[in-house]
């Protein structure tokens, strides 16, 4: 079936919107023979009038073809090959086209890495396996994931159906939602997220599916699932996301706690990140790991006191959430954040007192803190205007430099002193 082809006239999609450096890709992979296309959520959210997160590529040319037109390219994965263009600290992501493996070829290829000789960096070439731009289209998970923008025409490319979902709103897998949740359990998650983030409808066979199959996320990486909970805190639609989580049954598999606990406290402390995080786009660098999982646990019992039994679970090192792994930094941060609330809402008096507190590591993460959980709007604008406000004269409260005590030279042997009588 031939895809629907709309031609530039007919959309709203413009180049003006688009990442420069993105464009620089895009124009470079055309220019050297190669097809070009933005591909994914970019164009989603271009289309919906949002500003996409990043920029990913998608083209016919090999990892390594790509890497001859870029100096500043990197391949990564072992999977599967990914180029990495680098501007600054901003990463365009290029992958080559790739297709479905089926269940045969996967046993062909599990027979053939039992033999393989090559060593743990031998790529696994099942997941190697370069396609075209329709059999990339139909590999995706959702419909309004797959649409595809050309460089050379500035057209977009529809092989599923994508743009009728993104005018009706709804979130529809592609293929048949067991096979595909079964394929990868994260995008059951995934689903609740893409609808509450857009403020779509899921569609009912997702539902079905999502119900039949809902057990099947625990058996997910815990650190990509901990990954997914993270980007949604970031989203600025926490709240609407974790009701619908709890309400189909999805955070039971990952925490009892979390699935028991879930109530007015948690959506309370979640709408206040939200509001918070949609002052800004994109996100604020304010908003880091640590506020975002003290968003998250404080409500469900986590003080400053320390922190609950459930977080060490028998039978797994670490602190947890469930099968969810917590990076003690990030615990120990939001501790530290708890720790220091009461010396934010009663600032001392003396301005020494107050520059040491701003010195502390944690001081940062706990302003934000009692910026979105303080309600407290006059000692927020007390210590971004005055909290350093400067010392009496003469005491500047702070330590004095120390001399440097000017070194003697060592005395080399059998020559004498100067000061030696002779």
């Amino acid at each position: 079936m031939p895809p629907l082809i709309v031609p530039r006239e007919a959309h709203t999609l413009s180049r003006r919107d688009v990442d420069p450096d993105a464009l620089k890709v895009l124009y470079r992979l055309k220019d050297g023979g190669f097809r070009a296309y933005i591909v994914g959520g970019g164009v989603r959210d271009l289309l919906l009038g949002r500003r996409p997160k990043d920029f990913d590529i998608g083209t016919d040319a090999h990892p390594y073809q790509i890497k001859k037109l870029f100096r500043n390219c990197f391949i990564i994965g072992r999977r599967f090959r990914l180029a990495h263009i680098r501007f600054g600290t901003k990463v365009i992501e290029v992958a080559t086209f790739r297709r479905h493996v089926t269940e045969e070829e996967h046993a062909e290829a599990g027979a053939e890495a039992g033999a393989d000789t090559h060593g743990p960096d031998h790529p696994i070439h099942r997941d190697n396996t370069f396609g075209t731009p329709e059999e990339d289209a139909f590999r995706r998970d959702f419909t309004l994931n797959a649409l595809f923008y050309d460089i050379a025409t500035f057209s977009i490319i529809d092989y599923v159906g994508g743009l009728d979902d993104l005018r009706a709103k709804v979130v529809r897998c592609i293929g048949d939602p067991v096979v595909r949740f079964r394929e990868d359990p994260v995008r059951m998650q995934r689903a609740v997220s893409f609808a509450a983030r857009l403020g779509f409808s899921i569609d009912p066979p997702v539902l079905d599916a999502i119900a039949a199959e809902r057990h099947r996320i625990a058996l997910a990486a815990p650190a990509r699932l901990a990954e997914e909970y993270y980007k949604i805190l970031r989203s600025g639609a926490a709240e609407r996301t974790f009701r619908e989580l709890h309400r189909l049954g999805l955070l039971e598999p990952l925490s009892d706690v979390l699935q028991a606990q879930a109530g007015d406290p948690l959506w309370a402390a979640l709408a206040r990140l939200d509001a918070y995080r949609l002052r800004d786009d994109p996100a604020p660098a304010s908003l880091t790991n640590g506020v975002l999982l003290g968003s998250l646990i404080v409500p469900l019992g986590f003080s400053q006191a320390g922190w609950p039994a459930w977080m060490e679970t028998d039978g797994r090192p670490g602190l947890n959430l469930g099968v969810l792994p917590l990076a003690r930094r990030d615990v120990e941060r939001i501790h530290q954040v708890l720790m220091l609330q009461r010396r934010l809402r009663e600032p001392s008096r003396s301005p020494h007192a107050r520059r040491m507190l701003m010195q502390r590591s944690a001081f940062a993460d706990a302003l934000t803190w009692l910026e979105i959980h303080g309600a407290e709007p006059d000692n927020i604008e007390f210590w971004r205007n005055h909290g350093a406000a400067p010392a009496p004269e003469g005491d500047t409260g702070e330590a004095r430099p120390r001399r440097r005590r000017r070194r003697r030279g060592r005395r080399r042997p059998g020559f004498p002193s100067p000061k030696a009588p002779e």
